[in-house]
């Protein structure tokens, strides 16, 4: 008992003494990003409607129906993050989930990726790499063969 109490005098006078301690200034120059885009959520991309359309190749398709609140980020710069997934050996998409669980895999819908093109030469980027990326919003109502949602001259802010 008088070990538990010797114990307990010790832990105060320590919890004590370093809430005196002298407090070091915390640089936030490098972890605060500047944002010079409006933040696009995937939570906002997804909520979006279908409509069954005659297409000319490809008979009846459900296009997409784009929100006002997202049609309003329209030839915006915004900012999103997520995984990148590699569409061919030059193109790439932003996505919501990974590559195993993304809208190739059956396991979401194609509002939950975004399709990227690069300002200048496309750089090289690893599957499942989680960056943060700028660029130019563009959404796709009417053609059945792009994305719904894009984003052009795009450049990697965070996860190089």
């Amino acid at each position: 008992m008088r070990n538990r109490i010797q114990l307990s005098i010790v832990l105060v006078l320590g919890l004590i003494f370093l809430s005196f301690s002298s407090k070091k200034e915390v640089s936030t120059a490098f972890t605060t990003p500047v944002v010079k885009g409006d933040t696009i959520t995937w939570k906002l991309l997804a909520e979006i409607k279908y409509e069954k359309r005659k297409h000319p190749k490809y008979g009846e398709v459900q296009f997409p129906v784009v929100n006002d609140k997202v049609k309003a980020k329209g030839k915006k710069r915004v900012l999103i993050s997520g995984f990148i997934v590699p569409i061919d050996s030059k193109t790439y998409a932003i996505s919501k989930n990974v590559f195993a669980a993304c809208f190739f895999c059956g396991k979401a819908g194609p509002e939950s990726i975004v399709g990227l093109k690069f300002r200048g030469a496309t750089p090289k980027l690893k599957t499942d790499q989680y960056v943060t990326v700028e660029g130019t919003f563009r959404y796709n109502e009417t053609d059945a063969d792009d994305w719904i949602y894009n984003v052009d001259d795009v450049v990697i802010v965070k996860g190089n």
